[in-house]
């Protein structure tokens, strides 16, 4: 069976924070053992979710300073970022929603914090007493302030949720939130209005009733004289 839809999937977040990782770990189902300091090469391959299959193609970017030039050119024609942070450290993450926002507005974001499996390591606490561990709450909350479709907490290393940050991913693009619907039908309700019209004629004030009709083609004029 073919793929009946194709869609771009691109990786966001600060260097370091395990997004090629996830990307090797999802595409391999393996983790590297070496930190991978730029990206990896685009993927492309057939995948099923919820009966529907398509065609996703992941996009990886580096998150270092050097490359803020470059990495936007990797927006276009972008149908859901993912936009990943560490659990581990508290990254800047209004360095990020100005460049999505001003680059791809209209495109839908799913946030993902990686290395869960280090979130309750002690000995790896214990070791980096400065981390600021983020609480699944603390990440909820983050969705909510910065309006993304979804939020997922995944492991590279144990390979928890890898499947599901894409899965969410495509589902999200492929059945957008029902609120967008419902905003499209209330703008659609609100599309028509009424106004009466009057002008003076020699014995009478004839009732114009103008009902301005939206169609797909642009606005319709309907008279109707009373």
């Amino acid at each position: 069976m073919s793929a009946s839809k194709f869609i771009k999937c691109v990786t966001v977040g600060d260097g370091a924070v395990g997004k090629t990782c996830m990307l090797i770990c999802y595409t391999s189902n393996k983790f590297p053992t070496d930190y991978i300091p730029t990206v990896f090469d685009n993927f492309s391959a057939n995948v099923a979710v919820d009966g529907s299959i398509v065609n996703l193609g992941l996009w990886d970017t580096a998150g270092q300073e050097d490359y803020s030039r470059l990495r936007p050119l990797s927006y276009r024609g972008a149908d859901i970022f993912v936009l990943a942070f560490s659990l581990t450290s508290r990254a800047s993450y209004e360095n990020w929603m100005p460049e999505l926002r001003r680059f791809a507005p209209n495109v839908p974001i799913v946030l993902v914090g990686t290395k869960l499996d280090l979130r309750d390591d002690r000995g790896y606490l214990a070791d980096h007493m400065g981390s600021n561990v983020i609480t699944s709450a603390q990440g909820e909350e983050l969705r909510k302030q910065i309006g993304a479709a979804a939020y997922i907490e995944c492991s590279s290393k144990t390979q928890q949720n890898v499947k599901a940050v894409f899965d969410t991913a495509i589902k999200v693009v492929l059945q957008p939130p029902r609120r967008k619907e419902m905003a499209r039908k209330k703008r659609h309700r609100r599309s028509g209005c009424s106004m009466v019209i009057y002008s003076s004629g020699a014995s009478s004030v004839e009732a114009v009733q103008l009902r301005i009709l939206q169609s797909q083609n642009g606005m319709i004029f309907s008279h109707l004289l009373e």
